[in-house]
This record gives structure tokens, sequence and C-alpha cells, in this order.
């Protein structure tokens, strides 16, 4: 192979529409941008801007509730990761997996409100896994493994998990 043989793999490369080339071209004059202002220019990305009319996000009503600043944020692990912490060692099958063997085994960067188990790939180990929440999928797929997973109440990080801590003081 030599340097003037390489081509592009057939329809990879588009080729640029070439505009302001005469009004016969179709994209000549003003290139598909209109008349004069401000988006004519460039440099210009107004989302929602709809030309001092009210836009669109702001004429409709905000209605319902809406609970993001107080819904729990768990820390999510699937079953194949565990598996996979297990398999290299990370994790110990005889002892119980908790949030924090999750952490130090680098499965999870940081519990958050707790961590909450899925399904999502297959456990082969026998293993007692102690989590805040976990999908009816999950507990099926870990029974049928052999072990059983442990529901501990979650706390909101800083309250109730700091009370735990001064009352078992």
């Amino acid at each position: 192979m030599k340097l003037n043989e390489i081509r592009d793999n057939p329809g990879a490369h588009h080729r640029a529409k070439r505009v302001g080339r005469g009004i016969g071209s179709g994209k000549g004059k003003t290139s598909g941008r209109g008349g004069k202002g401000q988006t004519a220019r460039s440099g210009v990305a107004i989302n929602g801007f709809e030309g001092g009319q009210t836009p669109l996000h702001r004429r409709l009503p905000k209605r319902g509730f809406n609970n993001h600043m107080f819904r729990p944020d768990f820390a999510i692990v699937n079953l194949g990761r565990v598996q996979q912490a297990l398999d290299h060692g990370k994790l110990a099958g005889d002892r119980v997996v908790d949030a924090a063997a999750l952490v130090a085994s680098g499965v999870v960067r940081r519990v958050r409100d707790g961590v909450r188990l899925l399904a999502k790939g297959a456990l082969r180990t026998a293993v007692t896994i102690e989590v805040s929440g976990a999908s009816k999928a999950a507990i099926a797929a870990v029974e049928e493994a052999g072990g059983k997973v442990v529901l501990r109440p979650r706390s909101r990080r800083g309250t109730a998990a700091a009370a735990d801590a001064s009352g078992a003081a």
C-alpha cells in the first residue's frame, strides 16, 4: 500500500455544502441564514429564544410534585460487578458484603444515602450481602446462588448515621 492509494471507507466522508456561490446554487447570497440580525452572524446559539416572545418553557405551567431535592441518592451496584470483585479477590465471599466492604474493594466510590443492589449480571458465589435496598430480581438471583440479602434501613447522609454512631459510643 502506498500513501497515494489510501482511501476512506465509502460514505464515511461527506462533501461540505458550498454556500455563498451565487443564486443558482440554492445556497447563495445569505447562505441559508435568512436576512440580517443576530442569527445571521457567526457564534450565535440562543436556545429557547423566540424573538422577544415569552419562550415556550416559560409559557407552560409548572405543575405537580417534584421530590428531586429530597429523594434518596443510592449508590447502584449490579450483581455482575459484585461477582467480578469476588473473582478478583477484592471481596471475601466468606464475610458479609456491606457498604464499607464495597467501598474498600472499589466496587462503589461512595455510599451516599445507601447502596441499592440490582440484578444486572450473574452471581455464582454464595454470599451474604447487606444493603439499603435491592430489586426483587436481585434478591431472587442471590438466593438462587445460595446466598442471602439483608436489607438495612437507609440513613440520610450525616443525620441518622451520625446519631447511630454517637448512640453506640
